[in-house]
Formats: structure tokens, sequence, C-alpha cells
């Protein structure tokens, strides 16, 4: 299995008072696996999200992710997963705007020390793969939000890894646009990505195989379709 979530809680501290943001999450996630996560504002969604893809970790139960518990790991363990094991997609594409598409898809590599042929090589495919090879030397001003986040899901490949999580990834974009950038995620799924998607959009959450409802930090519901 490759994500196992058993009486998982996250309490915030806030002044005085305890804010249980998450109450007894208990879910697996299969290799290949295409979730949707939703929720209305204030459901844990979010904290949730930030759990899985090692941004934040559990007060209570426990997080294990190929086998491993998440919990028991340092921060440079944990900043270790989060470059190898998890791609991030953001509402907001969060591209650096001096750097081409080229240049921002790479940037992980160079964080990786891997060398200059393979860096190359593999922005090239990845690029190919989302579709935008004719807009690679671009930089972010002259790209559309769909390019832009096609941009941003190339950067998320880029290190092959085990789960690609997006936040949002349509909703700074025209439904038009948003159409295109799930069709992507539907071929990303059909070779292979284990793809784990936080929205709060009905329609796209249906691009989904499996959803999971949270409902004041809790799983009201878990549905295969």
């Amino acid at each position: 299995m490759l994500i196992e979530l058993e009486g998982l809680s996250k309490i915030y501290e806030v002044g005085t008072q305890e804010v249980r943001a998450l109450s007894d999450i208990n879910m697996t996630v299969a290799e290949n696996e295409y979730l949707a996560i939703m929720g209305p504002s204030g459901s844990g969604k979010s904290t949730l999200m930030n759990i899985i893809g090692c941004l934040d970790t559990p007060t209570e139960g426990s997080y294990r992710l190929k086998g491993q518990e998440v919990g028991s790991l340092d921060d440079d363990e944990l900043a270790e997963i989060r470059s190898t094991e998890i791609g991030f997609v953001f509402q907001t594409f969060n591209l650096l705007p001096r750097m081409t598409a080229f240049q921002n898809v790479e940037l992980p590599l160079i964080y990786g020390r891997a060398a200059r042929k393979v860096r190359t090589d593999r922005v090239w495919e990845t690029i190919d793969a989302v579709g935008l090879k004719d807009r690679a030397h671009h930089r972010p001003s002259e790209l559309s939000g769909g390019q832009r986040q096609r941009v941003a899901l190339a950067r998320a490949l880029i290190n092959q890894p085990s789960i690609l999580l997006a936040d949002e990834p349509t909703g700074n974009l025209d439904s038009t646009t948003g159409e295109e950038i799930m069709q992507i995620f539907r071929q990303l799924n059909q070779a292979g990505n284990t793809i784990i998607l936080v929205t709060h959009e009905q329609y796209i959450a249906e691009h989904a195989r499996r959803i999971v409802r949270l409902l004041d930090g809790r799983i009201s519901s878990d549905t295969v379709s």
C-alpha cells in the first residue's frame, strides 16, 4: 500500500484553545489510484493534504508512506521525501517569473544535482508530455494560465514522484482550460501516476475514480466510481 493513515488527528493551539482540524482519519491509497478529496471550507481537506505532502505532521495517529512511518522522520528526511516522492501542483502555479518554462521545470533537478545531460533529456521529455514543447523558452508572463499550469505540472513530475498532489489545480483557470488540464491528469493516471486532487468543485472531483469527502475534520464518505 502506498499510503496508510490510521487514527490520524491534527490539533492546533489557537491562543488558549485547541482546534481539532482532523479527527480519527483512517484511509489507504494504493499505487495508481486517482483520488479526489472534497469538503467545505474548514472541513480539514487542506490540513489532510499538507500531512500527506509532508508539509505538516499529525498530532495523533500514524501516517505510513511506502511502509515508512512519516512521523518518526526529522526535517531533512521529510524534505527528501518532498523532493523525491511527492510532486506538488498549486492553484497559483508558483513559477519563478524570470525563468523560462524550461528553467522552471529544470530547477528541481538542479537542486538534486543531476548531471546536465540527464537534466536536459528529462526536461524535454516531461515538457513534451504536457504538450508544451513549443513554449519551452517562454517566461511565465508570456504564457496563458493553462500553459503556466502545464509548466507547473511538468515541474511536479520532473523527479518522477510516487504521488502527484494537486491543490485546486484549476482554480485560476476558465472552465475550458480547466478541462484541458484535467485531461492531462487523466492521461498521467493512465500512464501509472498516483494522483490525489484537493478540490471543492464537484465536476472536477468527478474526474477521479474515488472521492473522499470530509466534514468537520472527519471522513463523511468514501466512494469509488
